[in-house]
């Protein structure tokens, strides 16, 4: 509005006017601005219409989905198509999604997925007048074709390898099969709870998350040479090559820094299960930076939410939000079939 006005002087401003139009969501009111020549005409909602199309509902949700408030959604509408719409017709309308959110949730997935990466973030939560924090499960699957997909995302009250034995079991009951390699950080008892539903899979511990633990045991003044050092255990050609670099670094450093010695050593075959593969392989496995690399894309739309009101909020938000970072998404390797 206030761009038409400037464009078309002295016209100006001259009050709003509601009206009630037919939406997806039964009757909505909105304000529609004026102008004192009556010649403006919203993008949204033209003179005399009385129904407003899926344009509105889309845009709605695509803002909601990009992390902004309904308070900068009315704003952003106001000001690009002048239309006002209350906070309680844009709840309504993102509302929508959960019956696509539930089937989304509760689809049949691929009998075998040959690479998936699990792993949680997490959020606050209000729930019975206070705020909590909520472990948000995220799976991550590559699949024979290629291509990522994000086969579900799964509330609890914190990360445990029992919760995530039930995410495993619903994975399970839409239809999964196998899983040839599953890529995790260092929870205790996590690869067990894999290899009782799905017993042939390999599990690979994330070697990111094994040496951001190591060097929390190693003062500033060593870090940077023992980073080195074990950088060589993983980046080895081969696995009995991997073994010497080890057994050097528990030579060099093993009497100063035992505690980095028995880590490795508790964990060694499930670090070391990527050497049963080529090396294009090995970098797909041997971290869960492609999860991680998802949270992060989510927390740039949720940075600024504070605590949500419900978990069901939370969920409408994180959908949405994949939903639009998906579409950039390609074939993670060229060569890849």
């Amino acid at each position: 509005m206030q761009a038409h006005v400037d464009q078309n002087r002295p016209n100006r401003r001259n009050g709003k006017k509601e009206k009630t139009v037919k939406s997806s969501q039964g009757l909505l009111r909105i304000e529609m601005p004026r102008d004192r020549e009556a010649s403006f005409n919203s993008g949204l909602l033209p003179k005399r219409a009385t129904t407003l199309g899926d344009g509105l509902d889309n845009k709605i949700l695509a803002l909601y989905g990009l992390g902004m408030s309904y308070s900068d959604i009315r704003t952003h509408l106001a000001e690009m198509y002048g239309v006002d719409v209350s906070e309680a017709s844009l709840s309504a309308i993102t509302d929508k999604v959960l019956g696509e959110l539930a089937g989304w949730q509760s689809r049949e997935l691929d009998p075998l997925y040959p690479f998936v990466w699990l792993d949680a973030l997490h959020y606050k939560v209000r729930h019975d007048g206070r705020v909590i924090t909520r472990a948000m499960y995220t799976v991550l699957a590559l699949r024979l074709d290629g291509h990522k997909e994000l086969l579900g995302l799964y509330i609890s009250e914190s990360e445990g390898a029992r919760f995530w034995l039930g995410v495993l079991s619903d994975l399970q009951s839409r239809g999964v099969q196998d899983i040839l390699v599953a890529s995790v950080d260092g929870l205790k008892g996590f690869p067990e709870a894999i290899e009782s539903i799905f017993p042939h899979t390999r599990v690979q511990l994330c070697l990111v998350h094994q040496m951001r633990n190591s060097l929390r045991f190693v003062p500033d003044r060593d870090r940077k040479t023992v980073a080195r050092e074990l950088k060589k255990v993983y980046k080895a050609p081969k696995r009995d090559d991997a073994k010497l670099a080890f057994e050097a670094f528990c030579n060099d450093w093993g009497q100063k820094y035992p505690m980095i010695v028995k880590s490795w050593t508790q964990h060694w075959d499930r670090l070391m299960e990527m050497f049963e593969y080529p090396p294009e392989i090995r970098r797909i496995m041997y971290t869960t930076n492609p999860v991680e690399g998802v949270h992060r894309q989510l927390r740039k739309v949720t940075k600024t939410k504070g605590a949500f009101v419900s978990d069901q909020a939370l969920l409408k938000v994180l959908y949405l939000a994949y939903k639009n970072i998906s579409k950039k998404w390609r074939i993670t390797n060229q060569n890849w079939g």
